[in-house]
């Protein structure tokens, strides 16, 4: 599998889904929960319907990779910020 952060945009497949995701945020921390998710994402083809079609995963979770999302300058400068920064207590929106 590659790198663990994939860009925004991209389209995966969880182990044990039938439904695509596409990857919308990092460091999200689920309401009631302390843990920190890797990232948010939602249905693809659909997207965001409500707020109840917000998804949250861990990239360990990610069976397949179905399409990359855009990837410059800024984001892979932000990709090696999300590696410096903890994965217990810090949310980045």
């Amino acid at each position: 599998m590659t790198e663990k952060y994939l860009p925004v945009g991209t389209i995966v497949l969880l182990k044990d889904a039938n439904k695509k995701l596409m990857i919308t945020g990092f460091g999200i921390i689920k309401p009631g929960s302390e843990k920190v998710y890797d990232y948010s994402g939602c249905s693809y083809p659909e997207g965001i319907i409500d707020s109840k079609s917000i998804f949250v995963f861990d990239h360990s979770q990610i069976a397949d990779i179905y399409y990359l999302g855009y990837v410059n300058d800024e984001e892979t400068k932000f990709k090696a910020f999300l590696k410096n920064i903890p994965t217990t207590q810090t949310q980045v929106g």
